[in-house]
């Protein structure tokens, strides 16, 4: 029988430090890439514009997530509220970019795990979480007490620290990173973050290594592993044939790659084509088919090619 990784940490103690340890570090706050170093303890905000708590925008089951995290009941998603990059195209710019939502205590983000439980979902998907590491980690510790035993999986833009990777280390059972770009000008440019390439292959690896290659069980359903998502850009801003060459080389041939091709034009984007001239408009055909070959090229060998309507016929 399946048991997740936290439900470990908590009957050896261990993720009762683990929690300690991250409220210690909002006091100079190193959670996120960017390590703003502010005392969010003391009110101070970072780039991510949030506090002492976590901002809950939604939740409940959702059936668009890969085959492996939805199954038939749905991934139990969790969406908080602000993020850490600022990307000027992002589709769910209303909750990533706002304060939409409503702050939550650990005791009420717990009740919220163990909700979706209740309700059937395959597992709890922490949808952009990578500046609410400690609160989720207080609320993952209370959900474990009162009976949560569901893969925990971490919905991230890619931008995390090796430091808040370590305290989750044995707490995540499935990493589901971004990886945007390939270079840091084009990063900046379009996601207003430094050194994204160096910080998101070093958190990738770091993941890899907590928790391994994908694995799925006899009914479809991921328990455990690295699931990598990428979505192809127009012009190839993204960069995906540097991205897919560092899987195969640097992670695994066994990587599962979720290469996306619902890219369009939103936010910032829409509102000011001119200014992103490059960006204001969706990929063609011909570019996600150049993408998924190179990912063939490489060699990887779990390529899940996600189909939408977005794609122009031609430029």
């Amino acid at each position: 029988m399946f048991e997740p990784a936290y439900q470990r940490l908590l009957r050896d103690g261990q993720l009762e430090q683990r929690v300690k340890i991250a409220a210690e570090h909002l006091k100079r706050c190193d959670l996120c890439g960017w390590e703003c170093k502010v005392d969010r303890t003391a009110g101070a905000l970072g780039v991510c514009r949030t506090g002492i708590q976590a901002r809950l925008s939604s939740y409940g089951p959702h059936l668009g997530e890969e085959d492996p995290l939805r199954g038939w009941r749905g991934s139990g998603t969790i969406f908080f509220a602000r993020c850490n990059l600022r990307c000027q195209y992002c589709q769910n710019y209303d909750i990533s970019q706002t304060d939409a939502g409503e702050l939550v205590t650990p005791e009420e983000l717990a009740k919220v795990m163990l909700e979706l439980q209740a309700y059937g979902c395959h597992n709890i998907n922490l949808v952009s979480p990578s500046h609410v590491v400690a609160q989720i980690l207080a609320a993952v510790k209370i959900a474990a007490e009162n009976g949560l035993r569901l893969p925990l999986v971490y919905n991230t833009g890619g931008y995390d620290s090796l430091t808040a990777l370590a305290m989750l280390d044995g707490v995540i059972d499935i990493y589901m990173p971004d990886m945007k770009y390939a270079s840091a000008q084009i990063a900046r440019n379009y996601s207003k973050v430094p050194r994204y390439p160096q910080v998101n292959q070093a958190a990738v690896k770091e993941m890899y290594r907590q928790v391994g290659d994908l694995q799925i069980n006899e009914q479809g359903l991921a328990l455990r592993g690295l699931l990598v998502r990428h979505l192809v850009l127009p012009n190839d801003l993204a960069g995906t044939a540097e991205i897919v060459r560092f899987l195969a080389q640097d992670i695994s041939l066994n990587t599962y790659l979720n290469l996306m091709d619902q890219y369009r034009p939103e936010y910032n984007v829409r509102r000011h084509p001119n200014q992103y001239p490059r960006l204001a408009r969706p990929i063609t055909r011909q570019e996600y088919q150049t993408a998924v070959q190179a990912a063939h090229d490489a060699g990887l060998k779990r390529l899940d090619q996600r189909k939408s309507i977005s794609i122009f016929h031609s430029n």
